[in-house]
């Protein structure tokens, strides 16, 4: 099962914003496909949040567009940013991308981001999104969310 990030979004608006957040602080954040041999590949990635999805803009035949067309699954965490203190949380996201090659809808996307030409585009489907943060200097809190179910709350000291 997976879904839109707005769907996840609707189904849990305060870790979604937490989320975004986390993502929209820095441009580079990295991202894990799958090579032709099964292994993993990790590689830097802008990603956009636009018309409720989240999206992965590639240059053309790039390694990692090349992974998700033959494997559309995909990990996505974001840049921790400078030190060691993660303001807001370790944040993840693994699911599916789905290239998209619809003329109106890569229209769209080019009048918001601007890429340059040519590109891959792809739509994500989420499976999972976790955050991880430290509350109270006691607690390592584990949030995860999978499509279905609610967010699911772990703390240990």
């Amino acid at each position: 099962m997976a879904a839109s990030w707005a769907a996840f979004a609707a189904a849990e608006p305060g870790l979604a914003t937490t989320v975004e957040a986390r993502f929209k602080a820095f441009t580079h954040h990295v991202l894990a496909t799958l090579r032709k041999d099964g292994s993993p590949r990790t590689t830097g990635m802008e990603v956009r949040f636009v018309d409720g999805e989240l999206w992965f803009g590639m240059m053309p035949d790039s390694v990692k567009a090349l992974d998700l067309r033959r494997n559309p699954r995909f990990a996505l965490q974001a840049n921790p940013g400078p030190g060691t203190e993660m303001g807001g949380g370790d944040v993840r996201i693994s699911g599916r991308a789905v290239e998209v090659d619809d003329p109106a809808t890569k229209g769209a996307y080019v009048k918001e981001v601007e890429p340059p030409q040519p590109f891959h585009l792809f739509r994500t489907e989420l499976t999972e999104v976790v955050r991880i943060s430290v509350e109270d200097d006691t607690y390592l809190v584990v949030e995860t969310w999978k499509p279905g179910e609610p967010v699911r709350t772990l703390r240990r000291t």
